[in-house]
């Protein structure tokens, strides 16, 4: 008697994971956000010619007088498909690049985040944060510490999320809970900081560029989202300790040692004497330049006060704000690395700032085809026809009130699965998003704000995510059959209830209590007001 047997039908995976593979097919569809970029600009300049042809041109919706309306009152599309175009393109190739907003801000900051990074001051202070917590404590300093390593973003992924997964190994806990819950501050509570770091400059650059669409005088600082960023680290802290504690890992269940995938004899090394008297040196540092700079600001007759209005709104030292982010991180680094001895003339000073540009070279070929691609939204008027477009659509549907930002941070949260550059992301969604939700009254800084929940909640469940690999690497050593799957899996519940609980902080912060999102940051914008 023969028996047969029924060959195994592999499970069909569930839904949301068709829906993870589905993102990933279609991410790794899409080219570098650098070739992006510039097929995005080619294509802009085709589609102009064609839009031109067929004079397609919407009515331009600032009142008569207001900062660059068109004299007849139409927006018309201008071709760059021709003899004009092509002279302009050649002529302004390089002022584009030169003059892209983002480009200075972000390598002026980098160069005082580098020389406090090539200290060891950095490093030093997220190992000793950490480190120093209590056992009860420990989760919050983590997901804190990583919110806060966001200044210098490398080193959150390569040292604090490896040290946490340590830490919490060495506590008995699971590790892959440490590394969670670092990875859920380094990379989900990306836009939340307590300080102003490289990527506040950077989205204000182009979030500046975009208003400009619609009103050419219009200007955003690096500190326009401070208020409601510096909240954020706090509600940010506490979701990711709770998901850490009450979700993944009691999911994650004991640790079982055997099924590492090397030989954990792996142990933190604790601050040395030399580190803490350097971290302490670096204390005073800070306190002595805050304090310089107190001098200037808080006296009513401040030098960095507005010389006319005697105000911090739209004063030197607002506008100054990236030679302060500089100033701030540049001083007390290297005040660290004397005592330390990483630092001991000008000359480590200089190689720590060349090092820090050195790492900048994809950053700066990125911002060439961004600044092209930019530049020709806004000379073909491509940006204030969708702008007009866009604003008439959501009017007639009734999408002006808050509710409409909700949907906007969803979608930012969803075009980041696919493009996990922040920067990338934000110059294609920009040029449209900022001056349609202007045009139906809603200031730049609010919108930005809001792209930023979006853009930071899905960084830790995309592998599109530049870190997405490494972070794997490191938590294969501690679970030898882990895959990108369960890896996602395990950072799905952060990302959940960061969208939400950020979100609903945004309505609340901006709509029910009016607050500013930052310094001298208006919530509502008038056309021509």
């Amino acid at each position: 008697m023969t028996s047969r047997t029924t060959p195994l039908v592999p499970a069909r995976p569930g839904l949301f994971n068709r829906f993870l593979n589905g993102v990933e097919w279609l991410g790794n569809l899409l080219p570098h956000p650098i070739t992006l970029f510039a097929l995005f600009s080619l294509t802009l300049i085709l589609a102009s010619g064609v839009a031109a042809w067929f004079e397609v041109s919407v009515v331009d919706p600032r009142p008569e007088g207001a900062p660059g309306r068109s004299i007849d009152g139409m927006i018309t599309v201008i071709s760059l498909f021709s003899a004009d175009g092509l002279q302009r393109i050649v002529s302004n190739l390089v002022t584009n690049f030169t003059g892209f907003a983002p480009l200075g801000t972000v390598l002026v900051a980098l160069l005082g985040v580098g020389i406090a990074e090539h200290s060891g001051l950095l490093s030093a202070a997220m190992r000793g944060l950490v480190m120093s917590a209590s056992r009860r404590m420990v989760t919050l300093t983590v997901v804190f510490a990583g919110i806060m390593s966001n200044t210098a973003a490398e080193l959150g992924y390569v040292v604090l999320i490896p040290l946490s997964a340590m830490i919490f190994h060495s506590l008995g806990r699971h590790p892959l809970a440490g590394l969670a819950a670092a990875f859920a501050g380094v990379s989900g509570g990306y836009s939340a900081n307590l300080l102003l770091g490289t990527v506040d400059p950077l989205l204000a650059g182009i979030t500046q560029i975009s208003a400009r669409i619609i009103d050419p005088t219009y200007v955003v600082g690096p500190e326009v989202n401070w208020y409601f960023m510096f909240v954020s680290t706090f509600l940010v802290t506490l979701l990711g300790a709770w998901v850490t504690e009450k979700i993944v890992e009691p999911k994650l269940g004991k640790y079982d040692p055997s099924d590492a995938s090397v030989v954990l004899d792996q142990k933190a090394e604790p601050l040395s004497v030399q580190e803490k008297r350097g971290l302490w040196s670096a204390l005073v540092a800070v306190l002595v330049v805050s304090a310089l700079l107190a001098l200037t600001v808080v006296p009513a007759d401040g030098i960095l006060r507005h010389p006319d209005t005697g105000a911090i709104a739209g004063s030197p030292f607002l506008h100054g704000i990236v030679a302060f982010i500089f100033i701030f991180f540049a001083i007390p680094g290297f005040v660290y690395g004397k005592v330390v001895g990483t630092m001991k003339s000008d000359q480590d000073v200089i190689k720590a700032m060349s090092t820090s540009m050195g790492t900048m070279g994809m950053y700066i070929v990125l911002v060439f085809f961004a600044a092209q691609f930019v530049a020709y939204f806004s000379w073909t008027n491509f940006g204030t026809v969708f702008a007009v477009k866009g604003a008439e659509l959501l009017q007639s549907l009734g999408l002006t009130g808050p509710w409409l930002f909700f949907g906007f941070i969803l979608m930012c949260a969803f075009i980041n699965l696919m493009i996990g550059s922040a920067s990338a992301q934000w110059a294609v969604t920009a040029p449209i998003f900022v001056p349609m939700l202007m045009l139906i009254g809603y200031s730049p800084e609010v919108i930005q704000a809001a792209y930023r929940i979006g853009d930071s909640v899905t960084n830790i469940i995309t592998p599109m995510m530049s870190y997405f690999g490494l972070i794997l690497a490191v938590a294969v050593r501690y679970q030898k059959s882990l895959g990108i799957g369960t890896l996602i899996a395990t950072m799905l519940p952060y990302t959940l209830v960061f969208l939400v609980g950020w979100s609903l902080l945004f309505y609340v912060w901006v709509f029910m209590l009016g607050l500013p999102v930052g310094p001298g940051a208006a919530t509502f914008y008038q056309v021509g007001g």
